[in-house]
């Protein structure tokens, strides 16, 4: 007897197929077209959306509401975003606004009197806010406001002595002479 020998059996293993990733190609134009869609920034571009949005503004000032108004109304709003302010935590801004009236420098130019640069420098930032808020309460889109700088002069900070002190105030009352007299005081010190 002969014995046959066992066939062989061959098991397939699966191979993992490998997939190859290509670039596609890039197009070819015979003649540029101008829309070249790039990540990259285009100064024409943004020129363009800075003309569109010029364009929109000042289309909706032409188209905008000028209602005349008074100076009463024009203190009413004032105030009242005066303390608008105030609730957002701007004491500053709310100082500067309660300290003085706005003064009319021209029929739509409000002059906001300020003590000095620091307020100027804080309330700037803020004062397009302002600005939007009087024009939509008094419906008219002609308003702004400009600063300027008063100095006081008494408010000028002086370090006096005792005597200085006391004639300062003496001006103001002539009692106080009568009353160290009266109870030999010594105001020097």
């Amino acid at each position: 007897m002969i014995k046959e020998k066992p066939k062989a059996t061959t098991a397939k293993v699966a191979t993992p197929k490998s997939t190859i990733f290509t670039k596609p190609e890039a197009k070819v134009l015979s003649v540029p077209t101008g829309k070249l869609n790039t990540s990259n920034l285009s100064i024409k571009e943004s020129l363009k959306s800075v003309d569109t949005k010029e364009q929109i503004q000042t289309t909706n000032i032409k188209n905008a509401v000028f209602e005349v108004f008074n100076f009463d109304q024009v203190k009413m709003a004032w105030r009242r975003y005066a303390y608008e302010v105030k609730e957002k935590g701007k004491e500053t801004f709310y100082n500067a606004m309660v300290k003085r009236d706005p003064k009319i420098k021209e029929e739509t130019i409000f002059v906001m009197e300020v003590d000095n640069q620091i307020q100027i420098d804080y309330i700037t930032p803020h004062l397009n806010d302002l600005i939007t808020f009087l024009r939509q309460e008094l419906k008219n889109y002609n308003i702004s406001v400009e600063f300027l700088l008063i100095e006081d002069n008494e408010s000028t900070v002086q370090f006096l002595s005792g005597k200085d002190r006391f004639a300062a105030m003496a001006r103001k009352n002539a009692n106080l002479h009568t009353l160290k007299k009266v109870f030999n005081l010594d105001i020097e010190f």
